[in-house]
């Protein structure tokens, strides 16, 4: 039942997922400069070692198309992807701390060079202005002050996500350490 409900869902997702990815990219003029270059080209995104009790994750492969968008290639991966990008996602929870940190996932790229470096520039240059967004909606003062209160939150849960990774390593280092206990 959850199986066929995830199957369900995995289109309707991508498809959300793919247009988030279409108006960040359309707000940035450079990234359709650079994306117009490889039109028709597809990239890969392959999570390895994503845990086998999660739902399995759908396709991710995207082609450019002629408007320099992506285009969600749908339930079966193109075989001659021309850039194929694998992240490690054995430990999904740890890459979402690491992520609120700043910090990326360890990512392999094979394939076309221009491509995957135009592709590095995208993940290194494009932010969603959700500010911005948001101002469109309910105005631009209401937009700032979400926008704080939202960063506070997220300043907090990087200060929490640290505080229980240095927690974790020491658990590793010593077990008895960590509970609060007294070394033996």
């Amino acid at each position: 039942m959850l199986n066929a409900l995830n199957l369900l869902a995995q289109p309707a997702v991508m498809q959300r997922l793919t247009l988030v990815i279409n108006h960040v990219l359309a707000s940035e003029p450079m990234a359709a400069q650079r994306l117009r270059a490889h039109t028709g080209r597809c990239i890969l995104l392959q999570f390895q070692g994503w845990p086998a009790l999660l739902p399995p994750l759908p396709v991710m492969a995207f082609r450019v198309t002629p408007a320099a968008l992506m285009e969600w290639c749908g339930e079966e991966a193109p075989t001659d992807a021309d850039l194929r990008v694998e992240v490690d996602a054995s430990n999904p929870a740890l890459a979402f701390v690491q992520a609120l940190g700043g910090k990326r996932p360890r990512i392999d790229v094979a394939g076309d060079a221009a491509f995957a470096a135009d592709v590095n520039w995208l993940f290194d240059n494009l932010r969603w202005d959700v500010q911005d967004d948001l101002a469109r909606i309910v105005g631009p003062v209401p937009a700032r002050e979400l926008a704080r209160l939202a960063a506070a939150l997220a300043a907090g849960m990087r200060t929490a996500a640290g505080a229980l990774s240095g927690l974790a390593q020491r658990a590793r280092r010593d077990p008895a350490e960590a509970s609060g206990q007294p070394p033996q």
